[in-house]
């Protein structure tokens, strides 16, 4: 299998819908590293994660494996599940952009698969994790049947891809690495039979990846052993988010004057809203916000409601390429998330030299650990917001001091040590016959 980004139209990404899953695996050859070690055989499995009709769904796992097999010491083959729905038609919603997904593509030189499964809107939670275990098992031991062979399972997210991946791993005596991200370990828990299945993932699971130090303190809640949960955040692409030509960016915009960004889904839990309201508390300030969602047309009323039309710009969803130049022509990032895992829009904003102003959620002090990175609001509210912007606005650190905050974020040191963890597992399974029975 290819490791070279393939260069093509748009965002650099190749479709070919009509390649086979085998065929693709085939393609990875002998797996030889360049000191004639062998590479290591990666079968993603991950429900988050780019396609053709959602270019920017999971783009986080994305970006990680890409790293990843750029190495030259990974090879990879993702497997991408998607809910079956029978209609297209993007009146019928986010289910119709499912039907959308094509069966098989190819981005970045590394081949997708997305078989469908079965899910129950609102009434199967429960059972999810084993909705998509039966699905997938066939895909699986076809591959197996075939002569095709993996190292291990790679899951992202806890539930239910991570608990699918636990259970397809005993089923077929293969090792499962899985990485919590956010919202799987520190909300899903809550609920008592999703809780219970993710516990007995984690105590199957050959190893466990945090995406933060708040994310591992989560997953240790759980009654999962620390030791056995090793924490790799993500990071970012110094190349492709960096400074740039900042006057001309903000002339061709039309900006003036200080300028805040928000990127990302415009759900509830983004806070969105909360950055809109701070706005109203700051004057002769613009907002871009970036991205869309089902709390679009809400946004658009408060934005009305508080007389802000004439300082906010929804830019609707900016392509990944694009978003260097929207965080070049930005004062402040502004994040008032309620929860995150790691999030890339913070990193990829320091990257570009822009500070960062945001909510006190779990986990944001291990990215904004410096006066240069931005500020931290002492609460999640409008008028904390806009105290952090101000504080932030008075230091006026340099931006190029907030992009020396992100030279040690950048992949490769994340590379390295998830290369490690992968090797440690494979040694390891070499010795054990089988990975634990089925639940």
């Amino acid at each position: 299998m290819s490791t070279t980004l393939v260069k093509c139209v748009g965002d650099d990404v190749a479709t070919s819908a009509k390649k086979d899953f085998n065929v693709a695996w085939h393609a990875v050859g002998t797996g030889a590293e360049a000191d004639g070690n062998r590479k290591i055989h990666l079968l993603v499995l991950t429900s988050l994660y780019p396609n053709a009709a959602q270019p920017r769904h999971g783009v986080f796992v994305e970006e990680r494996l890409r790293h990843l097999v750029d190495s030259g010491r990974i090879t990879a083959t993702v497997m991408a599940p998607v809910p079956w729905f029978p209609f297209r038609h993007q009146r019928l919603g986010a289910y119709a952009a499912f039907a959308r997904v094509p069966e098989h593509e190819q981005r970045y030189g590394i081949d997708i698969s997305h078989p469908r499964y079965p899910v129950i809107p609102k009434l199967g939670m429960s059972i999810a994790p084993f909705l998509m275990y039966r699905a997938l098992l066939p895909v699986f031991r076809k591959l197996k049947a075939s002569g095709i062979d993996f190292d291990l399972i790679d899951a992202h997210y806890f539930y239910p891809d991570g608990v699918a991946a636990a259970r397809l791993g005993a089923a077929l005596g293969k090792p499962v690495v899985i990485t919590a991200r956010g919202t799987d370990v520190t909300w899903i828990p809550h609920y008592r039979r999703p809780r219970a299945q993710i516990q007995w993932a984690a105590e199957r699971a050959a190893a466990i990846v945090a995406v933060s130090q708040a994310l591992k303190d989560e997953v240790a809640t759980l009654g999962v052993d620390p030791g056995k949960v090793t924490v790799l955040r993500n990071g970012v692409d110094l190349d492709r988010f960096g400074p740039r030509d900042r006057v001309a960016i903000r002339a061709d915009l039309g900006l003036t004057g200080p300028v805040w960004l928000t990127v990302g889904h415009l759900v509830s839990l983004k806070g969105v809203h909360i950055a809109i309201a701070a706005l109203a508390r700051v004057p002769d300030t613009t907002l871009l916000i970036a991205g869309e969602g089902p709390e679009q047309s809400k946004l658009r009323g408060l934005v009305e409601q508080l007389g802000l039309h004439a300082r906010v710009r929804m830019l609707g969803t900016i392509p990944h390429a694009q978003l260097c130049d929207y965080y070049n022509a930005a004062d402040a990032l502004v994040h008032a998330s309620s929860r995150e895992g790691m999030p890339n829009v913070v990193l990829e904003s320091l990257a570009c030299g822009t500070p960062v102003v945001a909510a006190p959620y779990a986990g944001v002090g291990e990215l904004l650990d410096a006066p240069e990175a931005g500020e931290i609001a002492a609460q999640r509210s409008a008028e904390a917001m806009a105290a952090a912007w101000r504080r932030l606005r008075d230091r006026a650190p340099t931006r190029a001091a907030t992009r020396a905050v992100a030279e040690r974020l950048g992949w490769s040191p994340v590379v390295e040590a998830q290369h490690a963890l992968y090797a440690r597992v494979r040694t390891v399974a070499a010795g054990s016959p089988t990975f634990g029975a089925e639940p």
